[in-house]
């Protein structure tokens, strides 16, 4: 048991870096110059918001006990009555929660008001985020997607990226293409960063995937072989699914675009990792590359919709963490073992159509509710206190002003000699119009 909960450590770690920095430094390199402060600063204020939060009612609401769709929100109020050897399950749902609010924000970049940005975070993870994880995690007979419908999600293809992708579709469409979309480049200010962002969130899903294990806390023998095998198989899986998807992509991108490029790469990457999540204890290492594989052709494909049907999904959180999801999610039908962590074998296994339907259906269940309840969200913040900046602070750019800063001080003064670079940055003016139409 010591090596279990030294190896829940080192998982829960590893999740909590995927939000900062790994997914800040993905996000920010994909920003324009001109918003990659706030960007980043979108990851961490959600990771102090939703953590808090998380603690006071979202374990209560995910895990306190039955209900169809989420568990008394008092019954654990501030974890009262868990004990403390069992904070560290706390803390590593408690990351699968932040990072889920972080992507989204990856929809709205450069152009959400920072306050509503603060003013979403709370009310999403409170009526979205902890009552989905219910109905997927906890699993007793009444959660919906686990126990009423039976559909497999190891480590959250539903819970975390179709909801994720689901929100960031609806909350772009409320707030609103960016100025010049689709008429003016909007590249990559910083691929370096992206790249090791990318890296990052590698690493870390190993913590997302392998930690997810659920383990029976006795030690004897057949039990920790069950351990051990789960632990490899989800490895692996991970691992192999996220090579099929970065060739998969790079063939798509270079087929479509004539070009292999390096965000190509990161970025299927991530699709890699998005589709293998909620199949990684399912499936056996030859699903797990077909999924990475179609996985990452098809949101290869899938990020150019947006120009298609005219949505502004800045980032991309629609073409991969929704269509990956979706497709990470509804595949385990397909390919699921008897001898996986769902003990189900999937429609190439012998198993029919049954898996097949229950996985379609948990997905559904997961797009309509996350859809539904982000845009009464959404709404509610646009009629109030408004959900975007105004057209002038777009153009200058967001960090400074709804920051005050500039990701790359290029005015620094050469006439006096006086004051550190910290307080020369801090003083430093906001990006012109010029960098920021060049950015």
């Amino acid at each position: 048991m010591d090596g279990y909960y030294a190896f829940m450590l080192v998982a829960t770690a590893l999740v909590l870096m995927m939000t900062v920095p790994a997914l800040a430094l993905f996000y920010g390199g994909m920003s324009r110059s001109k918003s990659v402060l706030n960007m980043m600063m979108m990851s961490f204020s959600a990771a102090a918001i939703v953590g808090i939060l998380y603690v006071a009612v979202g374990w209560s609401m995910g895990f306190g006990g039955d209900g169809t769709f989420f568990a008394n929100p008092f019954e654990l109020f501030w974890l009262d009555g868990v004990t403390t050897d069992s904070y560290i399950f706390v803390m590593f749902q408690m990351t699968f929660a932040i990072i889920t609010v972080a992507l989204i924000s990856g929809a709205v970049e450069g152009r959400m008001k920072f306050a509503a940005w603060l003013a979403f975070v709370p009310v999403w993870a409170l009526v979205v985020y902890f009552p989905l994880a219910h109905m997927v995690f906890s699993c007793t007979d009444d959660s919906l997607i686990c126990g009423r419908i039976g559909a497999q999600d190891y480590a959250g293809g539903t819970a975390v990226h179709i909801n994720a992708g689901v929100a960031g579709l609806v909350l772009a469409i409320m707030v609103g293409k960016r100025l010049g979309f689709g008429k003016e480049p909007m590249r990559p200010h910083n691929l370096t960063l992206t790249m090791l962002g990318a890296g990052m969130l590698w690493l870390g899903w190993y913590g997302f995937n392998v930690g997810s294990i659920v383990f029976g806390g006795t030690t004897d023998e057949e039990n920790l072989a069950q351990f051990y095998a789960e632990t490899g198989r989800t490895f692996a899986n991970t691992t192999l699914a996220t090579f099929a998807a970065i060739l998969a992509w790079l063939l798509v991108e270079r087929l479509l675009h004539g070009k292999a490029t390096s965000l190509g790469a990161a970025s299927g990457i991530v699709a890699g990792l998005v589709a293998i999540t909620p199949a990684a204890g399912a499936v056996d290492i030859e699903g797990a590359v077909a999924i990475g594989a179609i996985s990452g052709a098809i949101c290869a494909w899938a990020v150019g919709l947006k120009f298609k049907l005219g949505y502004d999904d800045s980032l991309d959180v629609v073409g991969v963490h929704l269509v990956g999801g979706i497709v990470g999610t509804v595949l385990i039908g397909l390919f699921s073992t008897a001898d996986g962590a769902g003990g189900v074998d999937g429609l190439f296994y012998g198993g029919g159509f049954g898996s097949l339907g229950d996985q379609t259906l948990g997905a559904l269940v997961a797009i309509v509710y996350s859809g539904v309840l982000t845009a009464v969200i959404a709404l509610a913040i646009k009629f109030t206190i408004g959900l975007r900046i105004d057209d002038e602070a777009e153009v200058e750019g967001i960090d400074g002003a709804a920051h005050g800063e500039s990701a790359y001080d290029l005015h620094t003064s050469l006439s006096s000699g006086k004051g550190s670079a910290f307080g020369s940055s801090l003083a430093a003016p906001s990006p012109s119009k010029s960098e920021g139409a060049s950015a």
